[in-house]
């Protein structure tokens, strides 16, 4: 896992296949974005221990939505914490275990990337969180003087982006994500309905947005709003 200080209270945490987030609002209030695969609490601790903060500094732990490269860590972290763990109420059911999560439907060119990405995932089930705070949209988090909770439907049904507008931060999750071949800012793949998820980039695209963080991608530390306005423009 690579720690990468972004921002003086942003810091990513990239793993094999995706990255998760710390914000710190202080040295007794940490909110992680997202949590890694199965496996990845105690590195997370650490890197959170390493940045100075205790570990049950770590209040909650933000889920965009339920996939395990996202939901993996998330009940590992909290054991460890004691952090509440928090996803939109149409994710929650997978992330607790309830219910399967529902297949991505793939576009022909998805399936080989996507064999690839779930092969650098840890084999078998993983531990889950016993209880999950759902969230709906327009929630508002004690984050970043006020976190937004977005629903943005298309990636899984219950995908979630959290704003910050004080600090002009915008988590996408896997809603919007950067081209490995270009950089250029695309709509996210291995989607459920690739229709809904357009309509959920246009709704990020007109936030006021400084900085974006993606589920997969270097982060856009500044002019975000813009490079996700040009992004739908192109319809892409």
């Amino acid at each position: 896992m690579d720690v990468v200080e972004l921002l003086p209270r942003l810091v990513m945490l990239r793993f094999p296949v995706g990255q998760a987030y710390v914000w710190r609002d202080g040295a007794n209030a940490v909110t992680l974005v997202d949590a890694g695969p199965a496996g990845s609490g105690a590195r997370i601790v650490e890197a959170v221990t390493a940045l100075g903060v205790r570990p049950g500094a770590v209040r909650r732990v933000v889920l965009t939505h339920f996939h395990e490269d996202h939901a993996g860590g998330a009940a590992e972290v909290a054991a460890l914490t004691g952090a509440e763990v928090l996803a939109h109420r149409l994710d929650a059911p997978h992330v607790r275990g309830d219910a399967p999560g529902p297949p991505p439907a793939l576009e022909d060119w998805e399936g080989p990337l996507h064999r690839r990405a779930l092969s650098l995932l840890p084999p078998g089930e993983y531990e889950r969180p016993s209880t999950v705070t759902e969230l709906s949209d327009g929630d508002v988090l004690d984050v970043g003087g006020g976190g937004h909770v977005l629903h943005v439907p298309g990636h899984t049904h219950g995908s979630i982006a959290l704003h910050l507008p004080d600090a002009g931060v915008l988590f996408t999750g896997d809603t919007v994500a950067v081209s490995p071949v270009d950089g250029t800012l695309i709509p996210g793949v291995f989607n459920l309905d690739r229709r809904q998820l357009l309509a959920s980039c246009a709704r990020l695209a007109a936030l006021d947005t400084e900085t974006a963080c993606f589920g997969h991608g270097d982060p856009v530390l500044t002019g975000a709003g813009g490079r996700l306005r040009a992004m739908v423009r192109a319809g892409t």
